[in-house]
């Protein structure tokens, strides 16, 4: 798996920051740019991402190169639909004449089932391959191709979606791949902004508690469960 980030909004922080402040300021966002310094931004960041008014984020937007991850990863990716944009490799026109795959890490530390996992995968790219031989247009002999086949995208998202979608891609509960996917844009969000790539977090910690059906075990003894703090809650106002 590899992640790339290939464009971003110039100063993202600087341009989030003065959409802020033009909703209560009688000047224009370029003369706000101008006249903002870093303290006024990270003050004013902190404080729309912690009331929630998220709008003046989606002004900082970033693309990523993604290779090497499976289609089965990919399908979850896509789920993502608002304030991103995706292309992926079609695998209508692209021959994949090199079988490339991802193995998951479960099935790789078990010897026998890897080599068993290999050769059916490779049996599927093998059939591929007679498929088209035999006259089989790429679009329907790539029926048979399984969901380890690797793909590729370009993935375009501006930061409010890229937090929400690392909230939920960053829980210890996501499945790993598409977790260490988001692990990665997260480090090459660094590259650029290491504040914004910070506020990249499972969404436990801004919440703080776990709404999910089943708490994952990592965070089980700091991040208390939702039916609690609201028991708690219950309980005080009754005091």
């Amino acid at each position: 798996m590899e992640v790339k980030l290939i464009n971003f909004t110039p100063s993202p922080e600087l341009t989030c920051a003065a959409a802020a402040r033009l909703c209560y300021s009688d000047i224009s966002a370029a003369q706000i740019m101008e006249d903002m310094g870093p303290r006024e931004v990270r003050r004013l960041l902190e404080m729309v991402i912690a009331s929630g008014h998220h709008s003046t984020i989606e002004h900082a937007s970033f693309t990523f190169a993604i290779d090497g991850i499976s289609r089965a990863c990919s399908h979850q990716l896509v789920r993502h639909r608002i304030g991103v944009s995706f292309d992926q490799q079609s695998q209508r026109y692209v021959r994949l004449d090199q079988p490339e795959y991802v193995i998951p890490p479960t099935i790789a530390q078990n010897q026998e089932l890897k080599e068993t996992f290999e050769r059916a995968v490779r049996a599927s790219f093998e059939l591929y391959r007679e498929l088209q031989e035999a006259g089989i247009p790429k679009e329907d002999a790539r029926f048979v191709l399984p969901n380890a086949t690797a793909t590729r995208l370009v993935m375009t998202v501006n930061f409010r979606e890229l937090r929400h979608i690392a909230g939920l891609r960053l829980c210890y509960r996501a499945q790993w791949e598409i977790r260490r996917l988001v692990q990665l844009m997260k480090e090459e969000l660094k590259g650029v902004s290491p504040y914004l790539a910070e506020r990249l977090q499972p969404k436990c910690f801004p919440l703080g508690y776990c709404d999910e059906f089943e708490q994952c075990q990592e965070l089980a003894d700091v991040v208390p469960r939702k039916k609690d703090v609201v028991r708690e809650f219950g309980r005080r106002e009754k005091e």
